[in-house]
């Protein structure tokens, strides 16, 4: 309503203006007829009147208007008969005709360009303001900041009371956002219904959401939606084109200050992720190489007590114990180093081509000092399988399996190890199966994750701290491999599978046969 009132008001202004050029022209022409000049310097004044009142008024219908009401007006008073219409002369039917034609195209030219210059400065006006939001919304730090820059720059661009809302890193929108008032200060306001306008934001298929207060524009990330502006309904409504252009190309800028505040958070929380597992590493690295030598002392101290007492000595009992504690705390330690080195990418793998029977024979020959009378089962294929891997790193994934399955499985259960080809022929498929109480659902998901330990049982000295997996995972995937866990199918007990790429067209002339007979093969050790 307030916007036809003040078209009405414009409309009269006009008006009254266009009167007031057409009446000037008038007395001016009775004056120069009185002085005797021609009729057409009349003419030359009604058609500057036109050209006057095209520059003042807006648009090209007061022109129009103007140019037919000075034809009228010139005809009215200054042909004969004088105060009538009518015309005696049939040559006034071309000046009428030229004069009209002259208003208009005259009119018209101005009108073109007072639209032209108009345009001009709004793009100027424009490319102006969203310099100016583009250089405090690159100052911005934080989301709050850019908030406060948007709602204050649109406010005064589109004179309007504009608020904002942010989303914060979950893709929630927050509890309150920020808004101008009418004494142009900055509040906060809290948010109804947050969960209503996320749902109606992500289901939009318009340019904003028209709600009962607000008209709602979304600000879309890389990621989502980061934030909204908020236009209040009244104001909102009345937006020219023109405007809405203008916001669309304001939202755009807003847009990437958020993307880059929030590309800067998640940098900054992955620094500060990296620079903990550097700290937690370098502590567990120490603390271990402190433990090396002690543990190395305690397992060979235990060892002579061992051997200089019979088997029936409590003392020899006693030996064991703190041996075999101290083997598995030794075992420890290496797997800390280990990780700790595969962490920060200090382990060098060097792949050497070795025979898969040879790597595994040693890796069970290897846990018989650990777990005696322990019955491992291996199966291998026939033909020698040539295997590129790094054998000592091989053999502890190895280890840590089968040592993994001797602490879940019963002492009069098998322990199986199985070696062959995948059904493609390019890779190499390592299983080791047990015979203990599997593998829990809830804890599959997170089986390979750092000091994870599994929640069926509480994780005790021999049950392991969580790091063997880790490591063997890590190792595998250092190979290009990849790892598995999951539940046997054929009774109870749990998998551990993982796969190495046989690369045979590196390996192609590894097993060539000579003219005795023979099979020559390039063997470099199985590390063992």
């Amino acid at each position: 309503m307030d916007k036809n009132r003040k078209k009405a008001g414009s409309g009269l202004i006009y008006f009254m203006e266009s009167a007031l050029f057409l009446l000037a022209a008038t007395l001016l022409g009775m004056g120069f007829r009185e002085i005797g000049f021609t009729e057409t310097n009349v003419v030359l004044l009604y058609i500057l009147a036109v050209f006057v009142t095209s520059s003042l008024t807006r648009g090209y219908i007061w022109g129009i208007l103007s140019s037919l009401a000075a034809t009228l007006t010139f005809n009215y008073f200054f042909t004969k008969p004088y105060h009538s219409l009518q015309f005696y002369d049939a040559g006034y039917m071309v000046t009428f005709a030229v004069m009209t034609v002259v208003a208009l195209v005259t009119s018209a030219l101005t009108s073109r360009e007072k639209v032209n210059a108009k345009r001009a400065l709004d793009r100027e006006r424009q490319t102006q303001a969203l310099y100016l939001l583009t250089s405090h919304l690159t100052e911005s730090k934080e989301l709050s900041d850019a908030a406060e820059t948007t709602v204050s720059i649109i406010s005064d661009l589109l004179d309007c009371q504009a608020a904002c809302l942010c989303y914060d890193e979950e893709g929630w929108p927050e509890k309150t956002f920020l808004q101008r008032t009418e004494e142009g200060k900055l509040v906060r306001r809290r948010l109804e219904n947050g969960e209503s306008l996320k749902k109606r934001l992500e289901q939009l298929h318009a340019p904003c959401d028209e709600g009962a207060e607000f008209y709602d524009w979304p600000v879309y990330g890389g990621e989502g939606i980061l934030g909204v502006v908020r236009i209040p309904r009244e104001k909102a409504s009345a937006f020219e084109e023109t405007q809405k252009i203008f916001l669309h190309s304001m939202l755009e800028c807003v847009a990437l200050a958020m993307d880059r505040i929030h590309a800067v958070r998640r940098q900054v929380h992955s620094r500060q992720q990296i620079q903990q597992e550097r700290y937690r590493g370098n502590l567990l690295r120490a603390i271990s190489h402190d433990l090396r030598t002690p543990l190395s002392g305690i397992m060979g101290t235990s060892e002579m007590i061992m051997d200089m007492s019979r088997k029936e000595d409590p003392r020899y009992e006693l030996a064991q114990g703190i041996h075999k504690d101290a083997v598995w705390l030794h075992s420890l330690v290496e797997n800390i180093l280990s990780l700790t080195r595969l962490q920060e990418g200090h382990m060098r793998i060097n792949k050497q081509p070795e025979a898969a029977e040879e790597i595994v024979g040693s890796a069970v020959a290897r846990m018989a000092g650990r777990a005696p009378g322990r019955e491992i089962q291996v199966e291998v294929p026939e033909e020698v399988l040539m295997i590129p891997m790094d054998a000592r790193l091989i053999m502890q994934v190895l280890i840590n399996l089968l040592d993994n399955a001797v602490k879940h499985t019963p002492p009069e259960e098998e322990i199986t190890v199985t070696v062959k080809k995948d059904p493609k022929g390019e890779n190499a498929v390592f299983r080791v199966a047990d015979r203990g109480e599997g593998i829990a659902p809830e804890d599959l998901p997170h089986i390979f994750q750092t000091f994870y330990t599994s929640q069926m049982k509480p994780a005790d000295a021999q049950k392991g701290i969580g790091l063997g997996l880790t490591i063997c995972e890590s190792i595998v995937s250092q190979h290009g491999g990849r790892m598995e866990a999951g539940n046997r199918t054929d009774g109870p007990g749990a998998e551990f599978m993982f796969t190495l790429p046989l690369e045979t067209k590196h390996l192609h002339n590894l097993g060539k046969e000579n003219e005795d007979g023979t099979v020559s093969r390039n063997n470099s050790g199985s590390g063992g």
